[in-house]
């Protein structure tokens, strides 16, 4: 990575979380007596090699007004965008957000609204590894994850599957057992190129194709990104009983715990 590359993150923010079956989306629900997209996106803005942060809201939000006066302390958050009716469609509109004030050569960090647990020195591995640098520090074997990141069309944090995996008939009757060995569960942030970001969601738009994360759309351009495990309390809030265990987290990370 050359000095003139920038690091900008977005965060997809438009989902309304429905099986959290909560009376407020997921992001919105309060975790240490703050939304939980508060800590999300303190965590991106506090990183000293992100240059600035977009966040996509759904123009049918009524609630994003309400957290407008807790995000005025927060450095290098650049505003809000309209999201789409998709992940995909709202993370185009980010990219294009981002085009007031980064090149298509930089690098942005997409990353989940809902994983406020997100440590810093995770997206440092990420960083370094994706770019070309070295990393000594991982919490776990990398197991095709490591190396200085030639040729790398980007990357993601990942959690190396560790439990037996197994596949299911329509009537949940197992069908057969999957070998585990290479198989990662994806996490976030992802990380790419912009322009190539931006190329690869609007060639899936074309083709119809269904695109579950940006790797996804990377792999479906011909790209191979590169997987980088991270520490296991990067976990998504997605049911009741995750809000609990980000609690637990953060309190970790703080020494409150």
């Amino acid at each position: 990575m050359t000095g003139a590359d920038g690091i900008w993150a977005l965060v997809p923010a438009g989902g309304r979380g429905l099986r959290m079956q909560a009376p407020l989306p997921k992001q919105y629900l309060p975790l240490l007596g703050r939304p939980v997209i508060l800590h999300t996106l303190e965590r991106l803005c506090t990183h000293p090699r992100v240059r600035g942060v977009v966040v996509g809201i759904s123009d049918q939000d009524r609630h994003w007004q309400a957290l407008i006066p807790m995000l005025a302390d927060l450095p290098k958050f650049l505003g809000k965008y309209s999201g789409g009716e998709t992940r995909a469609h709202t993370v185009l509109n980010g990219l294009k957000a981002l085009s007031k004030h980064a090149r298509s050569e930089d690098w942005v960090l997409v990353h989940d609204a809902v994983r406020p647990c997100l440590r810093h020195e995770d997206v440092d591995q990420l960083i370094s590894i994706v770019t070309g640098g070295q990393s000594k520090k991982s919490p776990l074997p990398l197991k095709g994850g490591e190396g200085k990141g030639e040729g790398v069309e980007g990357g993601l944090l990942a959690f190396p599957v560790s439990d037996t995996v197994k596949r299911v008939d329509n009537e949940s009757r197992v069908v057969e057992t999957i070998r585990r060995e290479g198989l990662w569960r994806a996490a976030t942030p992802q990380m790419f190129r912009i322009g190539a970001l931006v190329s690869a969601l609007e060639s899936a738009q074309k083709l119809r194709r269904e695109i579950t994360d940006e790797a996804s759309a990377i792999e479906g351009a011909g790209g191979h990104p590169r997987v980088v495990a991270c520490h296991a309390d990067n976990i998504k809030v997605t049911l009741p009983e995750d809000l609990a265990l980000a609690e637990l987290y953060l309190k970790q990370q703080q020494g409150k715990a």
